[in-house]
């Protein structure tokens, strides 16, 4: 078995096309070559901007054979009766490439049949290869594709060269203007020079010797180590960015780490907006002192090491001090501008083109906030609070500063209403109120936060549910699933216990006559797609489906119940005991269902017209049970409340074994029917038993 090396040169890439690239190539080509039924070992995959290129250890000199059987026609219309084959059974052998004579019968349900057995030896590997490598290439997915030329090849940048190896053998095909070959291209300015590749194992060395470190992590690792230096020799260390040194890491081929030193009349700004200049624009690491200060030092990663790195960090300096230059100006610009002003300006920025600007948007804000600080019951403070903090929260998206760099929306917000003298839960929340910036990001830390981030995120999905924006497969332009996802994690993380339902209808009452749906069919389809979240989150923390979709059809009102229930749920799931017992609530459910019948219509239980003792067994229990259920219920025991339930089974299996409820005496009928509504709404108010796999 052999090695397989697949390199794609190519014109810069941009650095975050670069690592979810080499992991669709890694992942195709596995799939390509299993399914070409070639036996393969593990993938390596390496990158630079120049070049995307995957490895695959243990590759089969030739495919595996296969050996299937294939049914043909019936006997009676491939034979005479005297065995002679027909016309079916000569095409059938044509068809599957055996003398006719080596056809079989063989009895099937259906019959006697005509059965060939074909064996494919497979072809060697590196002929199926020329196939499978250019559909890889061009399958490789990028945010945005180019062509070239008068070519129909589509790719994040024009390719170069196409290096193509199975072992020491080249595999030759053509890809557009290009054909393979077995050599790459050395570090741009370093070493402009074909290298050849022999063999895929020397890949690694003959590029390092060419000044090109192609193993991302090793690259990775070499700049981590040499900026830290760098650091260090400055007197501080490097103020920690994953983003930044994996972006750094996707620029260069050859790190060549360069520190600088800028003005101290800059460290006045806010280091946020200095970190940010550094950043953005020029990826320029920021350097803290030990007590987390911020530095006037930067450093550099260069892709093209110079004999005197001195005049390297001359030019950094020079760049930046123009970069600072300007962001000082537009700071001290801010400065002398009040909220205000901005908040004037905002009735020219748009929102959305059919939901007006957004001075209409801190608007409906204000209002949703004000009702989640009476549905929460907080202090008159808080509430003063939360209010002042949405009517300024998006006054810095036309600052100065946040115009230069978008990033800082929020934190600038946070800036400029501490200098106003601001209490801190208004400054706060202003920044706050953007989170979670990401999946998985951090969630406001102050109650004023919070609740401004979740009147913020459920404006924004109404009023786009409103206006037909809504999220279809992959296509979410306006982040509305992350929004979804970031409002049940705030009411998760704060525990905030109200009406879901009560808050859409608030929020979609603000777009009434919007289109061509009324506010309920707005709030309905917001609230589904609310739902769709939660179980999406449960699944994802690893509740079993059946007991998540169990206690959403119940009520997904109030989030931290809900959580609360499935955790209850899934606990008792594990019980020894709990199949015979969901089986039991599954009948009760199942028989007041196929009857059309509800629990929210049940009518009281008769006890006069009980004929057995069973049915009075069963209401004394359920009586007994329905009390403790409700205190627990009102105390927040949902484990114990769900036992409390569990103690019903043996009664309902007596009730079922001793009682035909669907009895021709349509009183005794109705009141039977009427008990197990009664037994069925006291589980339905935890979760919907007839959803549970058994």
């Amino acid at each position: 078995m052999d090695s397989l090396l697949l390199e794609i040169g190519t014109e810069e890439i941009p650095a975050g096309y670069i690592e979810p690239a080499l992991k669709a190539l890694s992942s195709m080509l596995l799939q390509k070559l299993t399914e070409a039924r070639i036996d393969h070992g593990n993938a390596e995959t390496y990158g630079t901007p120049r070049r995307l290129a995957v490895k695959v250890d243990g590759v089969a000199d030739k495919q595996t054979a296969l050996t299937e059987e294939l049914m043909g026609p019936p006997e009676r219309i491939g034979f005479d009766p005297q065995g002679n084959p027909l016309v079916a059974a000569k095409k059938f052998a044509e068809k599957v490439g055996i003398p006719v004579n080596r056809i079989q019968i063989k009895e099937t349900q259906k019959g006697r049949y005509l059965f060939a057995t074909k064996t494919d030896q497979g072809l060697a590997t590196r002929a199926v290869l020329k196939n499978i490598f250019p559909q890889v290439i061009l399958s490789t997915p990028f945010p945005k594709t180019m062509r070239w030329a008068d070519l129909d090849t589509h790719f994040a940048r024009p390719i170069h060269s196409i290096l193509a190896l199975l072992g020491e053998k080249l595999v030759s095909f053509e890809l557009g203007n290009i054909r393979s070959g077995r050599f790459t291209w050395g570090h741009r300015f370093m070493h402009p020079k074909k290298i050849i590749i022999n063999q895929p194992d020397q890949y690694l060395e003959a590029l390092h010797d060419g000044y090109v470190i192609a193993d991302v992590e090793r690259r990775k690792k070499e700049i981590e180590k040499e900026i830290a230096k760098a650091a260090n020799a400055l007197g501080g260390k490097v103020l920690p960015d994953a983003e930044l040194l994996d972006i750094v890491t996707n620029l260069v081929e050859y790190p060549a780490v360069s520190a600088g030193k800028f003005d101290t009349k800059f460290l006045e700004l806010p280091s946020e907006v200095l970190i940010t200049a550094m950043r953005e624009h020029q990826k320029y690491f920021a350097v803290v002192d030990e007590n987390q200060r911020l530095m006037p030092c930067f450093i550099a990663v260069n892709n093209t090491p110079a004999k005197d790195m001195t005049l390297v960090a001359k030019g950094h300096e020079r760049v930046l001090r123009a970069r600072l230059e300007d962001a000082q100006f537009f700071y001290k610009s801010d400065v002398r501008t009040s909220f205000d002003e901005w908040i004037e300006k905002l009735k020219g920025v748009l929102f959305q083109a059919k939901l007006g600007s957004m001075h209409a948007k801190i608007l409906r804000d204000k209002q949703l906030v004000e009702f989640l600080a009476d549905t929460l019951n907080v202090d008159p403070d808080i509430k003063s609070q939360v209010s002042k903090a949405a009517w300024m929260c998006k006054a810095d998206l036309v600052s100065q500063v946040v115009g230069e760099f978008p990033k800082l929306q929020g934190v600038m917000g946070r800036i400029y209403a501490c200098l106003a003298k601001e209490p801190d839960a208004v400054s706060a929340a202003i920044e706050e109120h953007y989170r979670p910036i990401y999946s998985g990001g951090v969630l406001p830390e102050t109650l004023t936060g919070a609740m401004l981030s979740i009147a913020d995120k459920i404006d924004s999905i109404c009023g786009c549910f409103s206006a037909g924006l809504i999220p279809t497969g992959a296509s979410d332009p306006y982040a509305l699933r992350r929004q979804g996802i970031g409002i049940i994690q705030i009411l998760l993380d704060k525990q905030f216990s109200f009406s879901l339902r009560e808050l859409i209808a608030k929020s979609a009452k603000h777009f009434e006559g919007q289109g061509n749906q009324d506010v309920k069919e707005i709030a309905d389809k917001v609230y589904t797609f609310l739902v769709n979240r939660m179980s999406h989150i449960l699944s994802e923390e690893g509740f079993s489906k059946d007991v998540i979709a169990a206690v959403l059809s119940v009520s997904a009102d109030q989030v931290p119940d809900v959580w609360n229930r499935v955790r209850a749920l899934e606990k008792l799931k594990k019980e020894p005991d709990f199949q015979p017992l969901a089986i039991a609530f599954k009948r009760v459910v199942n028989i007041i269902k196929k009857e059309g019948l509800s629990v929210a219509a049940m009518e009281d239980v008769n006890e006069s017209l009980f004929e057995d003792p069973c049915e009075s067994d069963l209401y004394a229990a359920y009586r007994k049970v329905s009390r403790k259920v409700a205190d627990d219920l009102k105390h927040g025991f949902i484990d114990q409340a769900l036992l409390q339930i569990a103690t019903l089974r043996d009664a309902v299996d007596a009730y079922f074994d001793g009682v035909m409820v669907m009895t021709d005496d349509a009183m005794i009928r109705d009141n039977r029917l009427n008990l197990l509504r009664h037994v069925a709404g006291l589980f339905e108010r935890l979760a919907d038993f007839s959803k549970i796999s058994t």
